[in-house]
């Protein structure tokens, strides 16, 4: 029964109204929801095409900025016209309504809590952007361009909007109090556990194993990271939806969870290695930052410094050992950081979550039932995002085709698929 008045209360703290709700606007909390909102859009679109575009070789480069740019752009129309009325719109445990098909209803004095839900929609949308760019990692190089924009339409329809309706638009994983306060099932664990489906389906890249394919600029690499770092404060103190202290919290956990992923991956591949690297470093960052996203509003600053130092070994073992035990071809780790960093958090949410900040208590405050329901609400989400990931593959492979041929990848995806350069070779 205490386990089940938690689960109550934090349905009622995380899961935003469904729809419009009428309510006056306030001023301060739009102003900070239009900022959050420009600062996810930034995570993709600059920050992850330069972090992605720095860790591929050259001939590659204008390929994986185009197909962050394109399915920015893809992403956006496809939320706008079904994807959020499927997401947020009433409908039942698993999925949506139709009623904001195009928008529709949604007017200028449409409010979801006291902001615009123009605003909110926009907000969402840019979650729905940053998830299936981040699977472009998992099979950079390979995959042809008409392939990846069916795919990534139709994974945000049939795998990224149902798994949002069921935390965050009033779906059974969050009236059962699965706690995810800005998106590391939703987004993270999705995207993650996507890319190794389709690492795994697509196959590895020609000369995989044999060959070194050394990232062509990390320079790119460490200011995408540091942009998708400075971005993640809208994506996590944003998820607050006000200008309030949970969002402060939020903010100042994930600036904490950052920087301690960052010294101990660094910590890790320096007794390891011998040296510490610049890409471990920021590797290490995007790791802490997302473990932290799904308990940012949840946890204080030590649990937060716990949260980014377990995630930081977690996932260079995620990023290293594991990859190499299984020999799968996650070209630019989207499992091993995003999959396994938003694994390691979903489940320390429920060790670390503190009643006096999210209203939910974890384990080490005597709930141990929110360890399990979180490990519900994780294996429910692999399982669902792996199989219909599967299925959306193979419908592709055997219509379209999937990968490009050896020829391309051999030329390079930059000339042969958009024929241009980002340099002169």
């Amino acid at each position: 029964m205490k386990v089940g008045a938690w689960a109550l209360a934090a349905l009622v703290l995380v899961v935003p109204q469904a729809r419009a709700q009428d309510g006056a606007i306030d001023s301060g909390n739009t102003a900070w929801m239009l900022v959050s909102t420009a600062l996810v859009i930034l995570m993709t679109v600059p920050g992850l095409v330069l972090f992605y575009g720095g860790l591929v070789r050259k001939k590659n480069v204008l390929a994986t900025f185009v197909q962050c740019f394109a399915t920015c752009a893809l992403v956006s129309v496809v939320w706008m016209i079904a994807g959020y009325s499927l997401a947020f719109s009433p409908g039942n445990a698993f999925i949506g309504g139709f009623g904001a098909l195009f928008l529709g209803g949604m007017e200028i004095g449409s409010t979801v809590g006291t902001i615009p839900e123009s605003v909110f929609m926009t907000f969402q949308m840019a979650f729905a952007v940053i998830a299936p760019a981040l699977i472009t990692g998992a099979y950079a190089d390979r995959m042809k361009f008409s392939a990846m924009l069916v795919f990534n339409a139709a994974w945000v329809l049939l795998v990224y909007t149902p798994v949002c309706h069921w935390v965050w638009g009033g779906g059974f994983l969050g009236s059962e109090g699965v706690l995810d306060y800005a998106g590391g099932t939703v987004v993270h664990i999705n995207a993650g556990v996507t890319g190794l489906v389709a690492a795994l389906v697509i196959g590895k890249r020609l000369r995989y194993g044999s060959e070194h394919f050394p990232p062509h600029s990390l320079a790119f690499s460490v200011v995408g990271a540091a942009l998708l770092w400075f971005g993640w404060f809208g994506f996590n103190a944003g998820s607050a939806l006000a200008a309030d202290g949970r969002a402060g919290m939020a903010l100042a956990v994930t600036q904490i969870a950052a920087a301690g992923a960052t010294l101990s991956w660094m910590a890790v591949e320096w007794i390891l290695r011998g040296k510490p690297s610049g890409l471990g470093l920021i590797s290490g960052a995007v790791g802490g930052l997302v473990a932290i996203t799904p308990a940012a509003g949840f946890v204080g600053p030590a649990s937060g410094l716990a949260i980014g130092l377990i995630a930081g070994v977690a996932c260079y073992w995620g990023a290293n050992a594991l990859k190499r035990q299984f020999n799968y071809d996650d070209s630019l780790d989207a499992f091993g950081i995003h999959g396994v960093g938003g694994i390691v958090g979903a489940l320390l949410t429920g060790v670390f979550a503190s009643a006096s900040i999210g209203g939910v208590p974890g384990l080490i405050e005597g709930n141990a039932g929110q360890v399990l329901t979180q490990l519900w609400g994780t294996l429910a989400t692999i399982a669902y995002c792996a199989a219909v990931t599967w299925i959306i593959l193979f419908a592709i492979r055997k219509t379209i085709g999937l990968r490009v041929d050896e020829k391309t990848e051999t030329v390079g995806l930059d000339i042969a698929l958009h024929g241009q350069r980002a340099y002169e070779m």
